[in-house]
Order: C-alpha cells, then sequence, then structure tokens
C-alpha cells in the first residue's frame, strides 16, 4: 500500500503540470441536504478530470527509451483525455484504446491531442488489446493499478485536507478504485477519524463485488457511466479500499442523472455522472451516520455535454 509520503512526493512530481483545483464550501449543496458540505472542485481540473494527476506522475518516470517507444492506456473516457492531453504536453507518443461506449467527445478529444485511438466493442476487449500492445514494447499508463497513479491521485486528498474545514465524512467515486485509495491514504494521514464513503452505480459494481468476495473479481458492466466502468478492481486498489474505506455505497444510473441536474441547479456545477452519484449516496450515508455531518465531495470530473446529459435525463424520464 502506499503511504503519505508516496502521496506528498507525487504533490512535488506533478507541480507545474497540473492545477491546485478550488475546494469550497456549497450553500446550495448544504441546504439541499441539510448539513454542510464542502466539494473539491476536480472537475476543474486539466483535462476535466483528477485523471490529469495520475497520467503526468507516470509519464515523468519515463526513461529514454520508454518514451522513445510511447506509451498505451485503456479508458473509458477521462483517463484517456489525461494521458492523450499530458503525453503531448511532455512530446510522448500515446495510443489510447477505448470501448465504443465511451462518450464522443472524449474520443474527439484524444484525437484531437495527438493520440492514437482505436474503438473496440467491450472494456474487456480494450484491456485485451492493450496486453498486445504492451508486448509489442509500449508502457502501459494504467488507470488504477499502478503505485505511481495511485499516489497522485492521493494529492487531490492532500489539498482536500489541506484546504477544507472540519469534515466528518468525504465521498469518493469508484471506478477502477486508484482515486478513492490515494484519497483515502491521505486523508487519514491527515485528518485521523474521518469516514471515507465509496460510491458506485449498480451496473459497474466492480469494488463492491471485491469486498464481498475477498478480493477482486470481474463483473459484469451495463452502467450508462463509462468512466466509472472498470471490469474489475486490482489486489491494490481493494486493499487500500478494504483498509481505509468504510463503506461502497450504491446508486442507480437515474440517481446519477439526477445528481448532475442537481448539481447544475443548487451548486451551479456542470458535472458527469460520475460526480453526479455522490449526491444520492450522501442521503444514503446521511441516513446512516446521523447528525453533526461535516460531508465532503470530491466532485471527480465534469467531461459529459448537455447532449449527452439531456438524452440521459430524457431516458430516465427526469426533468
Amino acid at each position: 500500500m502506499i503511504t503519505i509520503a508516496d502521496v506528498e512526493a507525487a504533490a512535488e512530481q506533478i507541480a507545474g503540470h497540473v492545477l491546485r483545483t478550488p475546494t469550497v464550501s456549497s450553500p446550495g449543496l448544504s441546504a439541499l441536504l441539510g448539513v454542510d458540505v464542502t466539494a473539491k472542485l476536480e472537475l476543474l481540473q486539466r483535462t476535466g478530470s483528477f485523471k490529469a494527476r495520475g497520467a503526468t506522475a507516470k509519464l515523468l518516470t519515463l526513461g529514454e527509451a520508454e518514451r522513445a517507444a510511447g506509451v498505451v492506456a485503456v479508458s473509458g473516457g477521462n483517463h484517456g483525455i489525461g494521458v492523450a492531453v499530458m503525453a503531448g504536453e511532455l512530446g510522448v507518443e500515446a495510443t489510447v484504446v477505448m470501448p465504443r461506449s465511451a462518450p464522443g467527445r472524449a474520443v474527439d478529444i484524444v484525437e484531437e491531442s495527438g493520440a492514437n485511438v482505436t474503438l473496440v466493442d467491450t472494456m474487456d476487449g480494450a484491456f485485451a488489446l492493450v496486453e498486445e500492445l504492451r508486448a509489442k514494447g509500449l508502457t502501459l499508463v494504467h488507470p488504477f493499478d499502478d503505485p505511481v497513479v495511485i499516489a497522485a491521485q492521493g494529492t487531490v486528498g492532500l489539498e482536500f485536507a489541506e484546504d477544507a474545514g472540519e469534515l466528518t465524512d468525504v465521498l469518493v467515486s469508484i471506478g477502477g478504485g486508484g482515486l478513492i485509495a490515494g484519497v483515502a491514504t491521505a486523508l487519514h494521514a491527515r485528518r485521523p477519524g474521518v469516514r471515507i464513503w465509496g460510491v458506485e452505480t449498480e451496473g459497474a459494481r466492480a469494488m463492491s463485488a471485491a469486498l464481498a468476495s475477498g478480493g477482486p473479481v470481474p463483473v459484469e458492466l451495463s452502467s450508462i457511466v463509462s468512466t466509472l466502468s472498470a471490469p474489475s478492481v486490482s489486489r491494490r486498489t481493494y486493499e487500500h479500499a478494504s483498509a481505509l474505506v468504510t463503506d461502497v455505497v450504491t446508486v442507480t444510473d437515474a440517481e446519477a442523472v439526477q445528481g448532475v441536474l442537481d448539481l447544475a441547479d443548487h451548486a451551479k456545477i456542470w458535472a458527469e455522472p460520475a460526480a453526479g452519484c455522490l449526491l444520492p449516496a450522501a442521503r444514503r450515508v446521511l441516513e446512516r451516520v446521523g447528525e453533526g455531518v461535516k460531508l465532503g465531495l470530491v466532485v471527480c470530473g465534469g467531461n459529459a455535454t448537455t447532449t449527452d446529459v439531456a438524452a440521459w435525463a430524457g431516458r430516465f424520464g427526469l426533468r
């Protein structure tokens, strides 16, 4: 498992390449949920999500031969954007493998950044193709199963701990678990006693399944939230979650999309469903822990178009 020293070292490494995103008290969300809410606005990060942190850290570790050979990444959207943009800035050729379910805008941004894009039918197929490309000499920039990446994602938690007021409970979305592993490491070191809650959608329950099974297991993916759709977590991220996370809350896709609308209406934040899922999860957490909560939300990304959200809202009959 990574340590707070790893996270602090990552913060020094990526400084100057990524932003220290705002941490703000939200009167609108506080009124909506009935408790004090502080939001870490990682959707304002370069590339629109926290993924730029881990991608930058990994790219900066490459030797000359690895830089010359190039890197490969697998992504449902945000990780691919992060790798493509940051690789372009650092002069490294990148190949990004994405499922066809990935948001069209994400694919466009990856291509516009100069990366090579390959689309496959499923996320499982994407991971399989990446292994073939690794065998040809490309260096993998894994979306979550890498201590360098996890430590860099943990800088979100480091900044949150330094910039927020009192917090009792912090909610973090989970795909493969890299973000929550890093954030939980940082927060437990800097804010002992804070409870960390993971959030997944019902059609992408990789961490919930792992915790129930005592280790990573493959899951069938059916969620519209492609940025949270990992076919399984890794042993590394599972170990962090089992040790540091209070519990993982599951919400429906419809609830996640309603959360996007609520964030826009009440917090003036345009987020993606991977962040929208935090609001329905927060209500479940509040039912469990009672009064006196000081809630923190890691608003992980904002790479959803108005067209995407309108289509999802229409599909679920939301207003």
